[in-house]
């Protein structure tokens, strides 16, 4: 592969940056945007990720309409914030319908209009008043987004019934769109918005990864997504390639990444490749802006762990043993080896003695992770695909028989494919499985999210207040939600030490936090601090774990365990090591 140069490579006016969350996409972008601006191209730099750390990376406030940055003359960044877009756009569409309509039907949706896919509809909004300004075209001779809208979206965007007013009637009570109607003067910028993304011309849109199975994968999909709407016009960026090893630790991560990157999937290989190579530091400040293209710096920080007696994976287990759990569930981002810690829990507490049964939707780990024959375990596993098709079809069929038109099942079928559609198709399995294990502690892998569980919530109260058939929750899941939020129920939040795992774990605990759910304790997967390397660049990123390390000791007063990070798959006996 050779290694990314954007001088080099990046011709077109518009720069789309896209992938899985923690693989790097704002430090590529923000590399770009410097180098690009740094060879006297006039560049603005727009993020709408809402785990975006700009005003870290550039140490200043930024604010959504552009800030010139002084040490770098023709670069300005604008900062938009799609959360806080999402609530102003959510009132918009709620306002009309207020002492109206009754409490429960505002709550619904209200709720409906909660999920990352309406973030991403108020982003998109936001950035597609960039694309389609003339003055700014022609101000910038690089215009660079942080985050790009994802293939579900654009198809969205482009149905008719997306703009009619029929889903306010809550056709399916899974949507986690709501009306569009909202934005209906916006419809010929967005169609212009969408048409530019497509032109190959004017963007290109740049798929981030890691050589790491799960970042590839994702970036697949993506890929597979955006090409099937036209957006063919891609290159792949693979960040954080080790180049060199010379202890245990650092040859076993070399290992990893080049057997992820000989099996990349057929479709990415088709695409224009290059790599970054591993950092050691934080794409914080500019100086480490400027040397992430360029140079590395193994500097080892200085700040230590507020504590050096960190908890381990099996405190965890034992303080849910002894608080009498009955519903455990990992929760985190994926990627960041919730998988795993499950299955250890699960293992861990069959020790103590407790009947478990174990489920997870990793299609993946399946009966891998722990032995066949494992004394205490039941095990299950979860198709998410099959469940979300038979989801799909009962609400289709439902939809159907009510006669709605042509355009408006069009709307219910791209609906269904939304994030939050699957984790309620998913979550009625979980719901059965828990349901039947009354007599077993059950550790579920792959949580349902705060606002998935509000949706079902505010779905439940919706249909009490107009009777109705179409996408009724299901008396499993309905005594389910009590119970997650009573005693019996402990959420473990996994996730790495790094900036974006931690802060998307940080909104998961928000949204739980709005369902009413604590989580009592985060395990910080993976971390090199606690591997004992002496490879210098490892040593270095190791140091740079620290600060996200303390950040989580503080949020959450000391309670949290560290697993050293590992290159193999753990399973079977080898997870009690963890």
């Amino acid at each position: 592969m050779t290694i990314y140069n954007p001088f080099e490579i990046t011709k077109t006016k518009y720069l789309f940056f896209t992938g899985k969350g923690g693989v790097g996409k704002t430090s590529v972008a923000c590399a770009t945007a410097v180098s690009l601006a740094d060879q006297d191209k006039k560049v603005l730099l727009i993020s709408t990720d809402p785990a975006s750390n700009l005003q870290d990376v550039f140490s200043m406030e930024l604010t959504n309409k552009g800030t010139p940055i002084p040490s770098v003359p023709n670069l300005v960044v604008a900062n938009l914030d799609p959360i806080q877009a999402a609530a102003e756009y959510r009132e918009s569409v709620i306002a009309p319908y207020r002492g109206i309509m009754p409490d429960a039907v505002i709550a619904n949706m209200e709720e409906q209009l909660s999920g990352s896919c309406t973030i991403e509809i108020a982003a998109f909004n936001e950035f597609s008043n960039f694309i389609t300004d003339k003055e700014v075209q022609e101000n910038y001779d690089h215009i660079i987004f942080d985050t790009a809208p994802t293939g579900h979206t654009l198809r969205m965007l482009q149905l008719p019934s997306a703009w009619s007013n029929f889903i306010s009637e809550s056709t399916h009570g899974a949507s986690c769109l709501g009306q569009l109607s909202g934005l209906e003067s916006k419809k010929a910028v967005y169609k212009d918005a969408v048409e530019t993304l497509a032109d190959g011309k004017v963007t290109t849109l740049v798929l981030v990864t890691r050589p790491e199975e799960a970042p590839l994968k994702e970036a697949q999909r993506a890929s597979h997504e955006l090409a099937e709407l036209g957006v063919r016009n891609q290159m792949l960026v693979v960040n954080g390639v080790l180049t060199e090893h010379d202890d245990e630790i650092s040859a076993m991560l070399y290992k990893k990444q080049q057997d992820a990157l000989s099996a990349i999937p057929e479709e990415l290989k088709e695409l224009s490749t290059y790599q970054i190579p591993l950092r050691a530091y934080n794409i914080t400040g500019l100086d480490n802006v400027r040397s992430m293209l360029s140079s590395d710096r193994q500097e080892i920080k200085t700040e230590i762990p507020n504590t050096e007696n960190f908890y381990q994976l099996q405190d965890v287990i034992r303080s849910i043993d002894e608080a009498g759990r009955k519903v455990v569930f990992t929760m985190g981002k994926g990627g960041v080896g919730k998988t795993t810690v499950a299955a250890a829990i699960a293992l861990g507490l069959a020790k103590c003695g407790k009947k478990v049964h174990l489920t997870t939707t990793d299609p993946a780990a399946h009966l891998k992770f722990v032995l066949e024959k494992a004394e205490n375990i039941t095990m299950s596993h979860i198709d998410e695909q099959a469940e979300l098709k038979n989801y799909q079809d009962e609400v289709l069929s439902k939809a159907r028989a009510n006669g709605l038109s042509g355009e408006d099942i069009a709307y219910i079928e791209e609906d269904l494919r939304s994030p939050c559609t699957q984790e309620i198709a998913v979550f009625r399995a979980f719901a059965e499985i828990v349901e039947k294990a009354d007599d077993h502690i059950v550790v579920i892998d792959t949580a349902p999210t705060g606002h998935t569980l509000l949706l079902l919530e505010s779905t439940e109260s919706y249909d009490k207040e107009i009777q109705r058939t179409k996408g009724e929750t299901p008396e499993s899941v309905k005594k389910l939600l009590p119970r997650l939020k009573s005693d019996e129920t402990e959420v473990v939040i996994v996730t790495l030490p790094e900036a974006t795992p931690v802060y998307e774990a940080l909104r998961l605990e928000d949204d739980l936090n709005r369902a009413q759910i604590a989580a009592k304790w985060w395990v910080i997967n993976q971390s090199f601090y606690h591997a004992n390397t002496t490879n210098s660049l490892l040593k270095a990123k190791a140091s740079n774990e620290v600060e996200w390390i303390n950040r989580i000791d503080r949020h959450n007063n000391g309670k949290f365990a560290v697993i050293a990070w590992s290159a193999n798959r753990i399973k079977g006996e080898k997870l009690l090591e963890l």
